[in-house]
């Protein structure tokens, strides 16, 4: 059985946003991160900014995991900057990374964000293509789904626009055409989109739970709910689930999420280590009679087979 939390960064103890990749070289998941600055100094919230995409890698399937530092080379500008919620795919020979991208260290939610591209041949190693042009200056929280006709979208966060997710396609994954408001039922963030059980889902941060959507095109979408709303039993896991990645394997959603576990009652007020500290979890998700449940305090039995994503 996999532990709980099942991550929690040794350095800043900051991990957040999650993405869950297949790392074909070493033949390892990673799992790469927003490497959170629990601890730094600054004004308000200096310390969510300045951020690297934390790594951490595991060989048994995602039992244990072994942190193994940052990912270096994605600066192009001087100074300390921003790098928050990556996406990673692989396609045709190289991984496709878009990560949310804030000059400097702000001390507010506020200011300038863009989603950045670099591809690489070994998640080592990577190559800076630009920052996509998506129709807003304040962008952030990629997801990138292959689209069943050819092609890809992504949808992402437009703070500027409600903070609703918005959509744009691309035929080759370096071209994007943004297509508007995808969905717009209430501010949220960090969009994820899968396929189970003959059905797309996406799972949207509502700062409440997970909101849960239901599409039979990847185009209209139907809200079906909350999961991760209800505080669970297992350590650092009684408070909401935040920002998700899903890993799908035969008929089961492995969604990879984090925690504020100090955030309980008044204390969500409060700017402490013990508030800011962030961890780490996973829970299974499955599709019975046409809707996503998910026990969160059901134990989790990881063994992710070599993966596609």
């Amino acid at each position: 059985m996999s532990d709980a939390p099942l991550f929690r960064d040794p350095v800043y103890d900051g991990a957040a946003d999650p993405v869950v990749v297949w790392n074909r070289r070493s033949r390892e998941w990673w799992l790469v991160y927003t490497n959170r600055r629990t601890t730094a100094p600054g004004p308000g919230v200096a310390w969510v900014h300045g951020t690297d995409l934390g790594v951490a890698a595991s060989a048994d399937g995602g039992r244990t995991w072994t942190y193994r530092g940052t990912l270096t080379g994605l600066e192009t500008e001087p100074g300390r900057n921003t790098f928050w919620a990556p996406e990673i795919i692989w396609h045709d020979g190289l991984y496709h990374l878009y990560v949310s991208y804030l000059p400097g260290v702000p001390g507010s939610w506020t200011g300038p964000a863009r989603i950045r591209h670099y591809t690489s041949p070994d998640l080592l190693e990577w190559r800076y293509h630009g920052a996509l042009d998506l129709g807003s200056d304040r962008v952030i929280d990629a997801c990138v789904y292959p689209l069943p006709g050819g092609g890809w979208r992504m949808w992402f966060k437009d703070e500027s626009r409600g903070s609703l997710t918005h959509a744009a396609d691309s035929p080759d994954l370096y071209r994007w055409r943004p297509t508007g408001p995808a969905v717009v039922h209430r501010p949220h963030e960090g969009p994820n989109v899968f396929e189970l059980g003959g059905s797309y889902w996406m799972l949207v941060d509502e700062w409440r739970g997970q909101g849960v959507l239901r599409s039979d095109d990847l185009t209209s979408w139907e809200h079906r709910g909350l999961i991760l709303d209800e505080p669970g039993n297992r350590p650092d896991d009684g408070t909401i689930g935040l920002h998700a990645d899903v890993v799908v394997q035969d008929e089961t959603a492995y969604i990879f999420y984090f925690t504020h576990p100090g955030r309980v009652g008044t204390a969500e007020n409060d700017d402490t280590y013990a508030t800011r500290r962030s961890s780490l979890q996973v829970a299974a998700a499955r599709v019975v009679d046409g809707t996503l449940h998910c026990d969160r305090d059901e134990r989790v039995r990881l063994g992710l087979a070599p993966g596609e994503q």
